[in-house]
């Protein structure tokens, strides 16, 4: 683990004015259903209708990292290849991701919560396991200051199926907040941060806040909520 990041509660007694920040996970935490694989059939669609026949291979590669054939990262760069192509011009992107972005549904819990944290001077942070390309569009749309997210090379032809630097879940979420802090030249001795997950693979992140909230929990986030005394939001 990064330099950057610190796990357990740090001590601000140097510290005077703190930066407060509240990071929010995407996927069935502030959107009401997952969004990489209805992103990915919305592009086909536009793009090139023939290629919503390979849902199917698609699926199939799923299937292959539940039995530990391949992991997340190739599971999205071969499902990118397939529904996308070899390269998405940076402005289809663009428009895809702003048709997508309006179109995807939002839990009214959340919005009333990203609200309520803006109003009170937090710093609002998306922190997702999907693709940055899309994932920025949708966090604009709800006023987020910062998107921390799995991130796709990009040359001039545009954005293509190969990962750069890992892939935003479980603890590499929790490294990657870890470089966004530094990079922003915050200790994290001088900030106080909320994040808000529905997942249990952002155990590490919910732990390493200072306020971690389950959301929407899954049976297995459930138990772990009321082991560690995280409280339980439901924003269905």
């Amino acid at each position: 683990m990064g330099e950057s990041v610190w796990i357990g509660k740090p001590n601000r007694a140097k510290f005077g004015a703190m930066h407060k920040i509240a990071i929010y996970d995407m996927d069935k935490t502030i959107t009401a259903a997952p969004t990489w694989t209805p992103f990915l059939i919305a592009a086909a669609r536009a793009r090139a209708p023939w290629r919503l026949a390979l849902l199917p291979v698609a699926g199939g590669w799923g299937a292959a990292y539940k039995l530990g054939v391949v992991n997340r990262a190739g599971v999205k760069a071969r499902a990118q290849r397939l529904l996308i192509g070899r390269a998405l011009p940076d402005a289809a992107r663009l428009r895809l991701a702003e048709r997508f972005a309006a179109q995807v549904k939002l839990r009214p819990g959340a919005l009333a919560q990203i609200a309520a944290d803006r109003a009170a001077g937090y710093r609002l942070v998306l922190a997702t396991a999907s693709f940055g390309y899309y994932a920025e569009a949708i966090a604009e749309r709800l006023g987020f200051d910062a998107v921390i997210a799995t991130e796709a090379a990009r040359d001039d032809a545009g954005w293509r199926p190969l990962l750069v630097g890992e892939n935003c879940y479980g603890p590499a979420k929790l490294r990657m907040i870890g470089d966004w802090l530094a990079g922003q030249s915050i200790a994290r001795e001088a900030a106080t941060v909320r994040f808000y997950s529905d997942h249990v693979s952002d155990a590490p992140s919910l732990a390493w806040a200072d306020e971690g909230f389950a959301v929407n929990p899954d049976r297995r986030l459930r138990r772990l909520a009321a082991a560690r005394g995280w409280p339980v939001f439901d924003w269905r």
